[in-house]
């Protein structure tokens, strides 16, 4: 969205109060006004629809400070995930519940004789198998289930850096790239699997993203011309390489003087003013890559299976382009990933102790699973259009639960916990929590219990992000160095936060994140890591029902959003 079009009726925080007690004063009554004083907090505690819920349904797809991820997840969002036929059961393979035979070669074999057959589940019974090397998923259409997150057990006795190698930072120094990346079960295809491995043993750094460092090796299908955030259709030069259902990698590059990262922002002066070109992993991550599938193409006018996430200007080079090879249709469910238990690394140092990642995939979910005693729970790198759903993150602690990285879009992670630690911290670990960075955009974390943790932006100016309908213990702390950037981007939404130890820290960003809004949440206070913005002068943040949770209606975004009807 231009700027011209962000100052239209636009309500500022300082003209918040009057603007938004206008509005309430000519609707119905009932509704709330957004003013943060003690007199709406006792109004609101009836029920209460946010003035700013009012406006939204107007603008769905282009209001200023929420974004539209009504179509988050798995196919759009759809409620229900597939069951492909069964093809395999893993004691077939030689697989045995005995806790004590290593039964990783196995699965894998189950895995990949599925995947090279062309798809369907693989079965892993009731009982505790031990697997002594990580469980790879690297075909479409392949899914691993077992008989329930309560019932299948794999017990998982090595770390990524026994089993791969030392996974240096190309940042340099001593840090472990385990610390962020790689899962004991790792969904990733075939061909992006092989280079990834190999370059980490020949101590290079390898791509990541959905072209990462090869950006010149994939080919432009066709440019694009100018259109707005929220259109759905695009008028392209050529149309002859595209075709329904295909996946394609929407590339906006950057121009000297940054006005794409200043749209992600929200732009205007704050942005403007802002200092960008010694943020050198933050512009590591640029272009912006943003996977979708095509719907329909009518002559030279395309149809996109999602509305596009920004303006589409010609200083940018707007094209679409072919990209990493996805996986699709795969998934894993009803099991629990149990790592033998050690103690937790200091930071940045872990060894690999992780739970589930899903990399460069695409229409690919995780359901009723649960890991343990993990250094990270569950990854999305270069990761869009997934669904992660009934997850838990438990034992001993663990450095990220949850990490979303690398250019992730359209994300969908709902009904997750995370488990208090079963032991105290060692000295030197670090807890973040829900996490979100590199230009990561219009994910969705709903209905959440996390007894503790942190809603961490680890900078890489993610934006366009939700957080609904979730209790938290809000005891970690958010990460990401100086060269990563802001915190936050524009449109990124906290919805119903239930907040039970009071702690601010990154929960109210109505200071913090431009052009965005916080709306139902409890009453918090500055302690701990406290941040200043990254923008100056007026942010256009809007703050309402403040102090209030549950009497917010919509009581969750996400699901709200996804009962609206589309023109």
């Amino acid at each position: 969205m231009t700027d011209a079009r962000r100052d239209t009726g636009r309500l500022t925080r300082r003209t918040l109060l009057a603007g938004a007690t206008a509005v309430a004063l000519g609707a119905t009554a009932g509704r709330a006004a957004a003013a943060p004083d003690h007199a709406g907090r006792a109004a609101a505690r009836t029920g209460q629809v946010p003035v700013i819920w009012e406006e939204f349904t107007r603008t769905p797809l282009t209001h200023p400070q929420i974004p539209y991820i009504g179509r988050a997840g798995y196919r759009a969002g759809t409620a229900r995930l597939p069951r492909p036929r069964v093809v395999a059961d893993v004691t077939d393979y030689g697989a045995v519940p005995d806790g004590t035979t290593d039964c990783a070669p196995a699965i894998n074999r189950a895995l990949a004789e599925a995947g090279r057959a062309g798809g369907g589940t693989v079965l892993v019974p009731p009982g505790t198998y031990r697997i002594d090397g990580l469980i790879r998923i690297g075909h479409s259409g392949v899914v691993l289930r077992g008989a329930g997150s309560g019932r299948t057990t794999l017990y998982a006795t090595k770390n990524l850096t026994e089993l791969i190698g030392v996974y240096g930072s190309r940042y340099g120094g001593d840090k472990s790239s385990w610390s962020w990346a790689g899962g004991l079960i790792w969904l990733a295809p075939e061909a992006r699997w092989n280079s990834l491995v190999a370059a980490i043993r020949a101590q290079d750094w390898p791509f990541e993203g959905w072209t990462g460092n090869r950006r010149d090796e994939w080919t432009t299908l066709t440019t694009l011309s100018p259109a707005r955030q929220g259109d759905r259709t695009v008028t392209v030069a050529d149309p002859s390489r595209l075709r329904p259902g295909r996946l394609v990698l929407l590339r906006l590059a950057d121009d000297a003087d940054h006005t794409l990262l200043e749209h992600m922002a929200g732009g205007g002066p704050g942005p403007e003013a802002y200092r960008w070109d010694d943020k050198t992993k933050l512009l590591s991550y640029v272009p912006y890559e943003w996977p979708v599938r095509i719907s329909r193409v009518h002559g030279r006018t395309v149809t996109l299976e999602r509305p596009l996430p920004l303006d589409v200007r010609p200083e940018w080079d707007p094209r679409l382009t072919t990209h990493a090879e996805e996986l699709t249709g795969s998934g894993v469910e009803g099991l629990t990933l149990q790592a033998v238990q050690t103690q937790q690394s200091p930071h940045l140092l872990d060894k690999g102790y992780n739970g589930v990642v899903l990399q460069c995939a695409y229409d690919c979910w995780v359901d009723d699973v649960t890991v343990r005693h993990v250094d990270n729970g569950f990854g999305l790198v270069a990761a869009s259009a997934c669904t992660l759903r009934r997850t838990r993150v438990a034992g001993r602690g663990s450095h990220h639960p949850y990490f979303c990285r690398e250019g992730s879009h359209d994300n969908l992670i709902e009904d997750f916990t995370i488990e208090k630690r079963t032991v105290p911290a060692p000295p030197g670990t670090q807890l973040h929590g829900i996490n979100v960075e590199g230009l990561s955009s219009y994910n969705v974390w709903s209905r959440g219990e996390m007894q503790m943790g942190t809603f961490d932006s680890h900078r890489g100016l993610p934006f366009a992000d939700v957080r609904t309908d979730i209790t938290v213990n809000n005891d970690g702390r958010h990460g990401g160095d100086a060269g990563a950037g802001p915190l936050f981007g524009a449109r990124f939404t906290h919805w119903n936060i239930r907040v039970t130890n009071g702690r601010a820290g990154l929960m109210k960003i109505d200071e913090l994140a431009p052009w965005s809004a916080t709306v139902g949440i409890d009453e918090v206070t500055e302690f701990g890591q406290i941040d200043v913005p990254d923008f100056t002068g007026d942010l256009h943040s809007r703050l309402e029902l403040y102090g209030t949770t549950d009497v917010v209606r919509p009581r969750n975004l996400y699901e709200a959003q996804r009962a609206l009807p589309l023109r």
